[in-house]
């Protein structure tokens, strides 16, 4: 048994061995696999960046050839400069735009932390560690990522954000009114354009040319010019980012089916005539923005958003890889601003935010083509809300459309562009874009006097977007005022910013000069009209699209009752608040004051005109009930019942209820418009309330109706949409200060 055991234990030990050996020779096969194809892929990479090398050599050789003897004299200059410059090394990275040689994808995952990263999904994590991987390499950018920044030296992205301003443009500009040309031009779909290009004062130091340095001469930014319209859709000579090509038709193909167009046509005819003014780096004023063109306006102001970020972002980055081999204090690396954010876009309700955020995301990184981070976040807090649509008695459609989705106006989204991720809820001052409503944004500037207020992040912004601003009139017009008062401000931080790469022309305060606005609205008013002449002041000029009205919503007027056009003068349009309100109590209110006349509402656009006039009544004891955007429903519905009733002789009915919550008003014999509505089917809208229908039978006849309007020659954009051009003009001119229409009247 000794022997047996002997003989077995030998065996046991005899075996060990030889599965120890084989485990190490399999192991070592294993290992020299991986070795093999690790020195292969590292092969393959060191002769990937050496081809790289020699073709920048082979470049850098080229310009070479060019050099004259006195560029070598200047070679000698700068060497001589340098010595007494700082030899500390410049960061490689903007502050602005990233926190290393490659990107700010560490410090945009620390913004996102802080704001709500416990609501981002699991694979957030995951999109930015992608993120991080693809951006290690941004030191040697790809050919073709080279091939897209020897494009932006030819493309007015750059021609218009490069240069300072020269002294006769900037004396121009700043004069007032400033000196500029104004060409007329008649477009397929937009109609009349009228562009309005500052131009330089001409002056004898002109014919001397400034020189910065005694070997070169300083390129100054040139006034801009008027767009030409486009007919076939070629991105490389718009200048459109390869990144988004595959993208563009897919994003808008809603857009072209609802025109009954081919997808090949990429642009409905009205997008390519927008995209022809707003590539031209141009402000735009288009008031004629409908719910029918709604979404190719959202898509295509969206576009340039996405491509104008995506080109700054690779200035950047091939800024960053260049200044990273050497040290050069030139200013031909100076690409940004004194803050990050460059793109502000503007919007009255949540849904609409939403809606741009989901085109810019259909644009930008779409399913399978890139992440967002905090999407499911997103989803929850713009979604939902919605206001439930009466069935019985239903509201009219244009309501409809404008109050679908969440209607919360009190919202800001700081959003990041990276190379392929869009990062949601991005504190501001590490992000691209921002998207926000007028009221959520003076809630973050904030008025003065107060500790908690900032708008360092306006300091910056290089393209500003107002969409529905009507909406914004109904809303808070002061809101969008003071907000827009704080832009490009001198900051009262530094956030951060490497002033080493900072454009000139921030650092001397031009900043208003270089912004493009694209304002879109629904109705043209003066209020409306004066932010794009008053508050913009791009010296690349602007774009009015301004046609005349052929048919007035007077036409729409289905009641028969007379339609009687009161004219008053004023001074300025600031004594017309009161000569209004003098015409009103001493020609339209005594006769009005008759028994005969009950049943009477008074349709007031401004709130402030309706304190004024509910002040008078209450005063002179005069008989009224009154329905405006602050009264409780309790209220609302005990006034209708008084008016209809009879209870009341008159009823103040204001603007902003109307258009929040567009009641039907029983009882109305007698329409009075204090002053021309805002929005022109208002008129029509109010007036029809008069049928029959609607009466009360023992508050008077048919007989006796009528619907008066005051107005003033400040008034005439408001009167033009309820008359029409022609009719307007003949009031306008007219010796006579009462005009009467009747439905039907064709005159």
């Amino acid at each position: 048994m000794n022997k047996s055991k002997k003989f077995f234990s030998k065996k046991k030990g005899g075996v060990k061995p030889n599965n120890k050996k084989k485990q190490k020779v399999t192991e070592d096969r294993v290992v020299n696999k991986k070795a093999l194809f690790n020195r292969y892929k590292n092969a393959q990479k060191i002769e990937e960046e050496l081809e790289k090398k020699r073709k920048m050599e082979e470049k850098l050789q080229k310009q070479q050839m060019t050099y004259s003897e006195s560029e070598e004299e200047e070679d000698a200059y700068n060497q001589l400069v340098s010595c007494f410059s700082n030899k500390k090394k410049q960061p490689t990275a903007g502050s602005e735009e990233s926190s290393s040689d490659s990107e700010v994808d560490d410090e945009d995952v620390m913004g996102d932390d802080e704001h709500g990263g416990e609501d981002a999904d699991p694979m957030d994590s995951a999109s930015e560690e992608d993120s991080e991987d693809d951006d290690e390499f941004v030191k040697v950018p790809s050919d073709h990522e080279m091939e897209d920044d020897d494009d932006l030296s030819a493309d007015i992205f750059t021609t218009h954000l490069q240069h300072d301003l020269s002294d006769e443009l900037l004396v121009s500009l700043t004069n007032t009114p400033p000196n500029v040309e104004t060409t007329h031009k008649i477009w397929p779909v937009l109609g009349n354009l009228n562009i309005v290009i500052p131009k330089p004062i001409e002056t004898l130091s002109k014919t001397v040319k400034t020189k910065v340095s005694i070997l070169e001469e300083k390129t100054y930014a040139s006034p801009g010019m008027a767009p030409t319209l486009f007919s076939k859709v070629d991105f490389k000579q718009l200048n459109i980012k390869s990144q988004i090509h595959g993208n563009i038709v897919s994003a808008n193909k809603t857009n072209l089916v609802k025109r009954d167009l081919e997808l090949t046509e990429v642009f409905t005819p009205l997008q390519k005539e927008l995209f022809s003014v707003i590539n031209n780096y141009q402000d735009l004023y288009y008031p004629y923005r409908t719910f029918t063109n709604a979404d190719e306006i959202r898509y295509i102001y969206c576009l340039h958003a996405v491509n104008h970020m995506l080109k700054t972002r690779t200035k950047i980055i091939h800024h960053n890889a260049k200044l990273s081999k050497k040290n050069d204090p030139s200013d031909d690396y100076r690409d940004q601003g004194l803050v990050r954010p460059k793109v502000l876009i503007m919007v009255p309700f949540k849904d609409a935010a939403y809606r741009v955020v989901k085109t810019l995301i259909d644009i930008l990184v779409p399913k399978e083509a890139g992440e967002v981070v905090h999407k499911k976040r997103f989803e929850e807090d713009f979604t939902g809300g919605e206001l439930i649509m009466p069935r019985k008695n239903p509201k009219p459609e244009d309501y409809e459309l404008m109050f679908s989705g969440n209607t919360e106006d009190t919202f800001r989204l700081g959003m990041t562009v990276t190379k392929k991720t869009l990062k949601l809820y991005t504190e501001f001052y590490s992000s691209d874009i921002i998207v926000t409503s007028p009221l959520g944004l003076r809630m973050i500037v904030g008025a003065e006097g107060e500790e908690d207020r900032d708008y360092d992040f306006l300091a910056s912004i290089e393209l500003l977007v107002m969409d529905q601003t009507d909406v914004f009139l109904m809303q808070n017009w002061d809101h969008l005022l003071h907000v827009l008062d704080h832009f490009h401000l001198q900051p009262k931080k530094t956030h951060g910013t490497d002033f080493s790469r900072v454009r000139s022309w921030a650092v001397n305060g031009w900043a208003k000069y270089y912004r493009q606005t694209l304002l879109f609205s629904s109705v043209a008013l003066p209020e409306i009209k004066s932010v794009i002449n008053k508050k913009c002041y791009n010296y690349a000029g602007k774009v009015l699209v301004e046609n005349p009205v052929e048919i007035g919503s007077i036409q729409q007027v289905l009641v028969q009752v007379p339609q009687i056009f009161h004219r008053f003068t004023a001074a300025n349009p600031l004594e017309s608040v009161e000569a209004r309100f003098q015409y009103f109590i001493k020609e339209i209110l005594p006769k009005q004051r008759d028994t005969l006349m009950s049943h009477t509402l008074i349709y007031v656009p401004s709130y402030f005109d309706y304190v004024q006039l509910r002040n008078y009544f209450k005063k002179e004891d005069i008989g009224f009930v009154q329905i405006c955007e602050y009264s409780k429903d309790a209220k609302i519905a005990r006034a209708r019942d008084m008016f209809f009733h009879t209870e009341a002789h008159f009823m103040l009915y204001s603007e902003r209820v109307h258009f929040f919550r567009r009641f039907r008003i029983k009882g109305i014999r007698h329409i009075i418009f204090y002053q021309p509505p805002t929005y022109p089917q208002f008129f029509s809208e109010m007036c029809n309330l008069m049928q029959e229908v609607n009466q009360n039978k023992f508050g008077g006849s048919e007989c006796n109706m009528t619907a008066t309007v005051l107005f003033c020659q400040y008034d005439l954009p408001r009167v033009v949409a309820l008359l029409g051009n022609a009719r307007a003009a003949h009031v306008a001119r007219s010796d006579k200060h009462v005009h009467m229409y009747v439905t039907g009247d064709n005159k």
